[in-house]
């Protein structure tokens, strides 16, 4: 993901063997990516709002 002053965007997600990986972004200053395979997910949300900033999530089922 790359930062600029009013948007985040994917520069690029490779998923590792045995993951999908999706992305949504609902608005320009927050992007999602969601790496998805059996039995976890792996989440990561950028955004610039207040400031440019990262947050991971990991769920395993």
């Amino acid at each position: 993901m790359r930062y600029g002053s009013d948007k985040v965007c994917l520069i690029s997600a490779v998923p590792a063997l045995g993951f999908k990986v999706s992305t949504a972004q609902n608005a320009d200053h927050t992007l999602t990516v969601t790496f998805t395979g059996s039995g976890h997910v792996s989440q990561i949300t950028a955004t610039i709002v207040p400031s440019a900033r990262a947050a991971v999530r990991e769920t395993s089922f």
